[in-house]
């Protein structure tokens, strides 16, 4: 997984409306990139309810907000639309972005280990530097998470 000081990869994807979205569109802007399992769960909807919620002020603080996640761009369109989310989500079902970002690999619940994505925030600066990495998300308050690390 990659840490503060990293150089972000760059990545280019598709989000739930069809639009190419790419790391260099953000360029001069800070970042809150967002990896999550899965659309309509519960601790995803919580997650992008909660930085819908705050959406507003981390705008007003100079961050755009990205989510990514294994789902495709129809699932993504459904989840947007149902919770009104106001940012992208970039579908990545052949893992290229997550790979890069190393969120994805073995898990354990319940006893049994499977594949799956670690549900991780990245905050990059204007230049694409990590500035943060958050790989224990409170889905319910994670935008308090960003503002306390960040104090923005």
């Amino acid at each position: 997984m990659l840490t503060k000081g990293d150089k972000a990869p760059d990545f280019s994807g598709i989000d739930q409306f069809g639009h190419k979205i790419s790391l260099d569109s953000f360029t001069g802007k800070k970042v809150v990139l967002y990896f999550y399992p899965k659309d309509n769960t519960p601790g995803c909807t919580n997650q992008a309810c909660n930085l819908r919620d705050n959406y507003n002020a981390l705008l007003e603080k100079g961050y755009a907000v990205v989510g990514i996640s294994p789902d495709d761009q129809k699932s993504h369109e459904k989840f947007s639309a149902k919770y009104s989310l106001p940012f992208p989500l970039i579908a990545d079902p052949q893992r290229l972005i997550i790979d890069a970002y190393g969120v994805w690999g073995l898990k354990k619940m319940y006893g049994k280990e499977y594949e799956g994505l670690y549900r991780t925030t990245f905050i990059l600066d204007e230049n694409g530097i990590i500035e943060s990495v958050i790989d224990k998300v409170k889905t319910d308050d994670h935008s308090a998470q960003i503002f306390n690390l960040h104090t923005i």
